[in-house]
């Protein structure tokens, strides 16, 4: 490994060729500026970042301490609260305020729609991302279990499935584009007469839609159009007219599909999916967002025997009634979300030698790289603007470290103040209590939040380890706890003003096979007032899109507001530990082996594989989407049960190797499992192995330290 100087730092020749060679020209920065301005971060807020790392664990060490003291005694609620506000892990609200954020595009400000969260090291997931604004009703019903049936092979076609779904089509064209008589299930014809969409039913009627704005475009001739846009609750619907087309040919106006608008904002992720850990890791994710903001990232893969290039979608252009032009974007607006503040990274050494917080090195980078968007063509932001999601922010304090961060990376860029705006993950407790707060501490940048059960369950259990034995995970995700810290969040979202003006969103779908279940509950979320919620694919993405349709997000904001009900912050503190109750061997054991199994099955693909999200069957063969935030929960989840002697040691060793065969089986068929049995004392089972026992002492329980570690044994290994 070969390093150069940059302006007091020691850069990875290869990342600093990156840099200067490839990331930097088109951005009228130069080459000096960069590095200038990415020493000051390092050497001037560096040292401010370890500041407020070390005060995270002084409030935790007096947090412990607390309950170590009162261990046996019934919890006091009140002198609970009272020691969390003097030690300052509550700060004192102040009064009420609205964000002033500018220049927020329409898709995070006003527009309702799922949102999908991506790898951006996997250049063919991205691209997926960024088209995932549209995709096909027709097959997100057809090939999936949506219709309650066993997914279909793509190869097939079944005639029955073919009418359900089109049965099902016509079912939400009515529902929320009806006519003003009949049913889309009586059309032959849709065509274009005096500005008005018209439908021509099989009973010689001619009508129109009840709601005549909804129709808002179309493409080809007003007497047989190709397609016709549709738009509800500003989300717009595709019919495409081809009679020749499979399934279309069963329906008698010729729809062939219906494309529906629905991730309209994506993740480009390099934090909790990814697993980036060197510099040739950091080229390659930094590389695949540099393609997604000048527009040119393209992936070749091999499906069906055949080599396809998969590019970025071009923007859709229709024809508005009045025959004037009606241009809609074809990608999702991107957002990047860059490590927080805990992480450190060797690919850039500062002037004494140590490794700096890789949190700065991603906001320098991604904000530079945006710029090529910003000073270019203005496709993933037209207003200017660069979206960054900060996750793992504890309070007020880091996240005004974080807008400091950002006024510096903005100077040395040469960007006006604020253009760089910030979404807060919602996912740690101290971010929680104090959520106002934190969104005042970015009063001019916050342009979302968002909340994250997944960490917010690793951080509750990590924040009272000494407090007692936590509730099985599922009581923890059903709790009265979780359902307050949902709703806290959107409240406080909405009273400090982003309804209408920023993101609210909720956390992820995790069962990316099971989308009837998803069509059946993830109406809670828009129902909550949340303006988005995360999905984990486009498929998922296009039926999560429905329920933006079925409720008014506005108006529930609206009855939110006006209702005046505010959840207790009691309720928030309420510590969701195991009371005056036992669990049975048979439940001990069965929530041990889930731990263990999601735990072994995720570090064993991240360690030797490098994949940072994937579906991983869990215990009961049951497909879930993991990365960091699941593993963390089941490490801590362990660590707690280890601590307060619901299991010990040895029963937790004979579980692992139960659920180290079954992850065996389970990857049977995979060329790259190392066989946990075999491989005992490979990093990958070490590294599992290690945050069961260790995971107490994990700072803030996170699990990244030993993860990087261990994928840095292997790839150093060359294995």
């Amino acid at each position: 490994m070969t390093r150069v100087e940059r302006h007091g730092l020691q850069v990875e020749s290869a990342f600093a060729d990156f840099i200067e060679k490839s990331a930097l020209p088109g951005t009228n920065v130069l080459v000096g500026q960069f590095w200038q301005g990415l020493s000051e971060l390092v050497h001037t807020l560096g040292p401010e970042n370890a500041r407020l790392l070390e005060k995270r664990e002084e409030l935790q060490r007096l947090i412990d301490e607390w309950h170590i003291v009162r261990k046996g005694q019934p919890h006091n609620a009140s002198e609970y609260e009272a020691m969390l506000r003097e030690i300052g892990y509550i700060v004192p609200e102040q009064g009420k305020f609205t964000i002033e954020t500018q220049g927020i595009d329409p898709e995070i400000a006003s527009v309702a729609a799922p949102q999908l969260v991506v790898p951006v090291d996997n250049a063919r997931f991205a691209i997926n991302a960024a088209n995932a604004r549209w995709n096909s009703l027709y097959s997100a019903i057809y090939y999936t279990d949506a219709l309650g049936l066993r997914p279909m092979n793509p190869a097939l076609y079944d005639p029955k499935r073919g009418k359900l779904t089109v049965a099902w089509i016509n079912s939400f064209l009515d529902q929320h584009f009806g006519l003003v008589r009949g049913s889309h299930e009586q059309a032959i014809a849709y065509y274009i007469k005096d500005k008005d969409l018209m439908v021509q039913l099989d009973g010689g009627h001619h009508v129109e839609l009840r709601k005549r704005e909804k129709f808002v475009g179309y493409v080809g001739e007003t007497k047989q159009p190709k397609s016709v846009l549709l738009r509800n609750n500003g989300l717009h619907v595709e019919l495409q007219i081809d009679r020749q087309h499979l399934i279309g040919a069963k329906h008698p106006a010729g729809v062939a599909d219906v494309i529906l608008e629905a991730a309209v904002t994506t993740i480009m992720d390099l934090e909790d999916s990814v697993a980036v850990v060197d510099a040739e890791d950091k080229i390659a994710a930094y590389g695949n967002w540099l393609g997604l903001m000048k527009g040119d990232l393209a992936a070749e893969f091999e499906k069906d025997e055949k080599t396809v290039t998969r590019r970025l979608n071009p923007d859709m252009e229709f024809l508005a009634p009045d025959g004037s032009s009606y241009k809609l974007d074809g990608l999702a607006l991107q957002l990047v979300r860059n490590v927080g503040l805990f992480l450190t990274s060797s690919v850039v050494l500062d002037r004494n030698g140590n490794a700096i917080f890789e949190g700065l090195l991603d906001d320098m980078c991604t904000a530079m790289i945006a710029l090529h968007d910003v000073r270019g063509e203005r496709r993933n932001s037209p207003s200017g603007s660069i979206y960054v999601v900060k996750p793992k922010l504890h309070g007020p304090e880091e996240v005004a470290f974080v807008n400091r961060v950002f006024d510096r990376v903005e100077h040395w860029l040469g960007l006006p103040p604020r253009t760089v705006k910030i979404g807060i993950m919602d996912e740690e407790r101290r971010t929680t209590v104090n959520l106002k707060e934190c969104i005042r501490a970015a009063i001019g940048r916050v342009a979302f939040i968002n909340t994250g059960f997944l960490d917010r369950t690793g951080d509750e259990i990590h924040t009272s380890m000494e407090a007692g034995v936590f509730l099985p995970k599922a009581e923890l995700k059903s709790g009265d706890w979780m359902a307050a810290y949902e709703d806290w969040n959107t409240e406080a979202g909405i009273a400090c003003g982003l309804a209408g003006a920023g993101q609210i969103g909720k956390g992820m779908w995790a069962k990316p096979d099971l989308m009837k279940d998803l069509w059946e509950q993830k109406v809670e979320h828009p129902n909550a007032g949340a303006s988005t919620a995360w999905v984990p694919s486009p498929t998922a993405a296009v039926l999560h899109a429905l329920h933006y349709h079925e409720v008014n997000v506005a108006e529930r904001q609206k009855e939110i507001q006006e209702s005046g009900r505010r959840t207790e912050l009691s309720r928030i503190l309420a510590i969701p530990l195991i009371s005056d109750r036992e669990l049975s061997d048979e439940d001990i054991m069965q929530e041990l082996e889930s731990n263990l199994h999601g735990l072994i099955a995720y570090v064993v693909r991240w360690v030797d594989q490098g994949i940072g999200c994937s579906k991983v069957p869990d215990s009961t063969d049951v497909g879930l989407m993991e990365d960091r935030a699941t593993c963390r929960i089941s490490s801590q989840h362990i660590a707690n049960w280890l601590h307060h002697g619901m299991v010990n040691l040895e029963t937790v060793a004979h579980a692992m190797r139960r659920m180290g065969s079954k992850v065996d089986e389970q990857n049977r068929g995979n060329s790259k499992h190392k066989n946990t049995i075999r491989h005992a004392l490979d990093p990958a089972v070490s590294a599992a192995r290690k945050l069961v026992q260790e995971g107490r002492n994990q700072p803030s329980g996170y699990i990244e330290k030993v993860l990087f570690s261990a994928r840095t044994e292997i790839k150093d290994s060359g294995c």
